[in-house]
C-alpha cells in the first residue's frame, strides 16, 4: 500500500510539473496550436527519461529507480525543466543522444505544420518522446516511423512507448539502421524530422518524400525548413532560433558546415537567420542568403549515401 501512494503522490507531481512546462513554453510564445499543446500537456516525458546525466560522476546520475527519495524528486524536476538531458554517452564521454529542451522541440514540431493522416519520418530516434509527441499529434492516423543507429537506443525507445502504452505510441515504428539512408518501407513521406546536426541532407529524404512535403533539419547551426519540389529538388529558409544537436553518424557523418551568417563577407553586415535559405538539387547543395540565385551563396558538401 505504501508504494501504491508513493506511486501516486508521483503522478500527481509529474501531471503538476508537465502543466507548468507547457504553461512557461506558451508564456514564451510557443505552442500556440492546440493540437500540438495538447500532445505536450499530455504526453509523459519523465517515461522516456528514466535515467540520465547532467555532469559527470555517480552523483550525476538521476534516475527514477533511485532509493533516495529526494533525489527520485530531483530526477522528476529535471524531465519536466526546460533543458536539454543527456540520455546516452559513450565511454570516452562523447554525447551519443539526448532528449532535447522542450520549447525547442515545441518550436520544431509547429514548424513541421504536421497534420492527420501525413506520413512522419524521424532520423534520431533518442528517447522516444518526440517521437510520442508526433503520434499523439496525429490521432491515431497517418504513421509515425523513427530511425537511430544504435540499438541501445532504439531498444530504449521502443521500452519506453511501451511503458507509455497509448495505442498511437505502440503504433510508432522504430528502426535500428542508419538514418541518412532514411527507410524506404515507410515511404511516401509528407513530413521528415532530424534531431541531429547534417553536414548536408541525404538526398534519399527527399526522394522518398511526397511533392510538397516538408524536412525540417538542424544544419549550419540553425534549423532550415525546406519543401520538396521533386525527386532531387528541395529548397526552403532557415527559422530565426539557433539550434545544436548531436551530429548525425553512419554513412552521410560528416564536418557540417560554418553557421550562417559567420562567413567574413557578412561580419558589417549581420543579416538575420530568416535571410538565408537552402537549395538542394541533385547532388548540388548551396546556402544563400535572400536569393537562392544571388551574389551571396555557399556550396555545402553533397551528402555521401
Amino acid at each position: 500500500m505504501a508504494g501504491s501512494g508513493q506511486d501516486q503522490r508521483m503522478r500527481v507531481a509529474a501531471a503538476a510539473l508537465r502543466h507548468r512546462m507547457v504553461r512557461r513554453i506558451v508564456a514564451g510564445g510557443g505552442l500556440t496550436d492546440r493540437a500540438w499543446r495538447a500532445a505536450f500537456d499530455e504526453v509523459p516525458r519523465h517515461l522516456f527519461v528514466p535515467e540520465y546525466h547532467r555532469g559527470a560522476g555517480e552523483d550525476a546520475r538521476y534516475a527514477a529507480d533511485d532509493p533516495d527519495p529526494r533525489r527520485r524528486l530531483r530526477w522528476l524536476s529535471g524531465a519536466y525543466a526546460d533543458q536539454p538531458i543527456a540520455t546516452h554517452v559513450a565511454r570516452g564521454g562523447e554525447l551519443v543522444s539526448s532528449s532535447s529542451q522542450p520549447s525547442l522541440m515545441a518550436l520544431m514540431c509547429e514548424a513541421l505544420d504536421v497534420r492527420e493522416g501525413h506520413r512522419v519520418l524521424e532520423i534520431g530516434a533518442g528517447t522516444g518522446y518526440n517521437a510520442a509527441l508526433i503520434a499523439h499529434r496525429l490521432g491515431g492516423t497517418g504513421a509515425v516511423t523513427t530511425v537511430d543507429l544504435e540499438e541501445a537506443i532504439t531498444a530504449a525507445a521502443r521500452a519506453h512507448l511501451a511503458a507509455y502504452g497509448t495505442p498511437e505510441a505502440l503504433a510508432v515504428t522504430v528502426v535500428t539502421g542508419d538514418g541518412a539512408f532514411g527507410y524506404p518501407p515507410g515511404a511516401p513521406y509528407d513530413r521528415v524530422m532530424a534531431t541531429c546536426e547534417l553536414p548536408s541532407v541525404p538526398p534519399a529524404w527527399i526522394a522518398q518524400c511526397r511533392p510538397g512535403a516538408r524536412i525540417l533539419a538542424p544544419l549550419a547551426s540553425g534549423l532550415v525548413l525546406l519543401t520538396v519540389r521533386g525527386p532531387e529538388r528541395a529548397e526552403g529558409r532557415f527559422l530565426p532560433t539557433p539550434a545544436y544537436f548531436v551530429p548525425l553518424r553512419g554513412a552521410g557523418a560528416g564536418i557540417p558546415p560554418d553557421a550562417v551568417g559567420g562567413e567574413p563577407s557578412l561580419l558589417d553586415r549581420s543579416p538575420s537567420r530568416t535571410r538565408f535559405g537552402l537549395s538542394v538539387e541533385g547532388s548540388r547543395q548551396w546556402i544563400w542568403l535572400d536569393d537562392p540565385d544571388g551574389p551571396d551563396t555557399w556550396p555545402v558538401p553533397a551528402a555521401s549515401p
